[in-house]
């Protein structure tokens, strides 16, 4: 059952909780990418993105496990879907799936490929073409609407995905409809594939340009729990809500912070290890 009454409990406490969470999706991230061998992983983006997801999955979203179809359930479109090392671990916490199928990942005949889309394990959309998700945000933002669903949408894009014209014509669209059941997350981590953002394309000012589409901006750090739980905590009436989260591409581990060629690499076993003693700080 869905629990429609329940609020987002921003408190230190709760802020903690999901902190510790994020350590461990941070571990499971690094298992996944030690698991996936010569086939590489997403690990830059996946690792800036982690705190978004436990806030997510630990405490915002509004979802079925026993009914994962349930018509009333929120959604949550990953648009830079390259963010699976964070996304799935963050299923598991969530009891979709158990703890060890993440394993699996990149194993032929598992559920859990690159892009994957099953909705019965809470996967709602395959991404891969970046641009698109936010307009499949908007149909399902406006479907909900007139279908008295009270439920809320919610997009993650990266921040050079940002690019893409088709973005643009869809935040439009959902100002124009007044969706204010619609949550867009920009993982600001500055970092695209190419390079920086700004030497790339620039596209700052965000909160400038988003307010000028008329949506409603929260802005916070996006490896703070208890930021990210007062964006989302915000409830404008009449817009849609865009939360820009201020994020460091692969957070946590040193070596792959703010490095380009991590956005897709293979992590070998020594580099495995030296992750983990890091985000552990040496404890096994």
């Amino acid at each position: 059952m869905i629990d429609k009454s329940r609020k987002i409990n921003v408190s230190e406490e709760n802020a903690k909780r999901l902190a510790d969470m994020s350590l461990r999706i941070r571990l499971d991230a690094m298992d996944m990418a030690l698991a996936s061998g010569n086939n590489g992983s997403h690990l830059g983006g996946s690792l800036s993105c982690v705190e978004i997801m436990s806030v997510l999955y630990g405490e915002v979203l509004h979802l079925d496990i026993e009914n994962p179809l349930n018509p009333d359930r929120d959604r949550f479109i990953p648009s830079k879907n390259h963010c699976v090392l964070s996304h799935i671990p963050a299923l598991a916490e969530a009891g979709f799936i158990k703890r060890e199928e993440i394993l699996e990942f990149q194993k032929d005949g598992g559920r859990l490929t690159g892009y994957p889309q099953r909705q019965e394990i809470g996967l709602e959309y395959s991404g891969g073409s970046l641009g698109m998700a936010i307009s499949v945000g908007v149909g399902l933002a406006l479907s909900s609407k007139e279908k008295n669903r009270g439920n809320k949408i919610y997009i993650l894009m990266g921040d050079g995905e940002l690019n893409e014209g088709s973005i643009w014509e869809a935040l439009m669209s959902g100002a124009h409809y007044k969706l204010d059941n619609l949550v867009a997350i920009i993982d600001r981590n500055h970092l695209s594939y190419d390079g920086d953002t700004e030497s790339v394309m620039a596209i700052e000012n965000l909160s400038d340009k988003f307010r000028s589409f008329n949506w409603f901006v929260s802005e916070c750090n996006g490896h703070d729990t208890y930021d990210l739980l007062k964006a989302f905590a915000e409830d404008p009436k009449g817009k849609p809500h865009v939360i820009i989260a201020d994020t460091v591409k692969g957070k946590g581990v040193s070596f792959i912070e703010n490095r380009p060629e991590w956005h897709h690499h293979r992590l070998s076993q020594d580099e495995y290890e030296k992750a983990r003693a890091e985000l552990t700080g040496g404890i096994s």
